[in-house]
């Protein structure tokens, strides 16, 4: 299959591990983040890390919109759906991220609530064209990936006027992230970052140019594959070797500089920055989320039905805010793949397939047990 066989080959895998095995200074260390949960979820599967030298790490960062979710966004959905008598529409892993006291809005669906899963904007936008005496709130998250659909959902619900059709925004924004992760007092040591794929599909690579002009951090953009993400390694430590913080696109594929213009028209016409938007594992952070412009506040759920936000603390026992800033590695905690299970999540790290701790889970749990 075209773009994913020939970024699968193991030979050529190996000559790349070879490459990096020579050019890796055995003398330092290259502690290089992967931002995205997507890039997390190709080295746990492909078993990369198995690939490299001592001298390089790998660092999992906070790119699973899943996951980055904290208790109190949830919670608001919650109560949208079982107080309010809305049709809450949203994606299937978000159905399963525990909110207060580990309920989730699949657990409100078998109370009763009217909670669905959809596939896409469209599905909610039907729902509601087809259910005109209920509202109906697309519950709305993710990086800019996700964000020019709901942006063309909800200037298709202003075209049909669909009164009855709204969202609840937990649009997030990957730069802002990385600022924070750079910022935070007392944060991780990084000397790079592998950038995310379909994020910088519609971003571009533009954005990330603060972060090697600012804080000499090199950023090379990485597609999902193994190779993919070899390749980028590769790139980095070069980078690292001659003193250069640049950033450089493995992904040219898919990827340009400027991105996608039309999605970002979409996206800035529907939506403006919100002031603060609170992370899971990266607390308040500003100017790091979206929410809809005035002329589109009739479809923001949050205004339609003052559904207040209201923080609340992650669970003692979980380390998931550790894991998305890079501090910890999922088997630190001490609940891991014991009480909290992809079955059983009691974190949102186990919850996606992209959460950091779902991928260890599924293929890196037994790594360097004893047979």
């Amino acid at each position: 299959m075209k773009y994913v066989d020939e970024f699968r080959d193991g030979e050529l895998a190996k000559v790349i591990a070879a490459n990096i095995a020579r050019e890796a200074d055995p003398k330092r260390v290259y502690r290089l983040m992967e931002f995205c949960g997507g890039h997390t979820h190709a080295i746990s599967r492909y078993g990369l890390a198995d690939l490299l030298p001592a001298s390089v790490r790998l660092i999992h960062g906070p790119g699973c919109p899943v996951c980055v979710l904290p208790i109190g966004r949830v919670d608001q959905a919650i109560r949208l759906a079982t107080e309010q008598g809305v049709i809450l529409c949203t994606y299937a892993d978000t159905m399963r991220v525990p909110a207060s006291d580990n309920f989730t809005l699949m657990r409100a669906r078998a109370g009763g609530a009217d909670v669905r899963m959809i596939y896409s904007t469209q599905d909610a936008l039907k729902i509601a064209r087809d259910n005109p005496q209920r509202q109906v709130v697309f519950f709305a998250i993710g990086f800019e990936t996700t964000t020019p659909p709901t942006a063309v959902a909800v200037k298709q619900a202003a075209a049909e006027n669909l009164r009855n059709f709204s969202i609840l925004c937990n649009h997030v924004l990957t730069p802002a992230a990385m600022h924070a992760i750079l910022a935070v007092e007392g944060g991780v040591s990084l000397d790079g970052f592998i950038g995310p794929a379909h994020v910088s599909t519609v971003i571009g690579s533009r954005p990330y140019e603060v972060f090697a002009d600012n804080y000499a951090k090199p950023v090379v953009i990485a597609g999902f594959e193994p190779l993919d993400v070899m390749q980028a390694i590769l790139m980095l430590i070069r980078q690292i070797n001659e003193g250069r913080a640049a950033v450089e696109n493995e992904f040219t594929r898919a990827v340009t500089r400027e991105g996608n213009r039309k999605a970002q028209v979409w996206v800035d016409e529907v939506f403006e920055l919100r002031e603060v938007f609170e992370w899971r594992g990266l607390g308040s952070v500003l100017h790091s989320a979206l929410k809809l412009r005035e002329k589109f506040s009739a479809f923001d759920a949050e205004l339609k039905f003052s559904a207040e936000y209201i923080a609340v603390s992650d669970h003692k026992a979980c380390e998931c805010a550790a894991i998305l800033r890079g501090r910890k590695h999922p088997q630190e905690c001490k609940i891991f793949g014991t009480v909290c299970t992809p079955e059983n999540p009691v974190g949102s790290c186990m919850v996606s397939s992209e959460g950091a701790c779902a991928a260890h889970y599924s293929y890196g749990r037994f790594r360097g047990a004893t047979l």
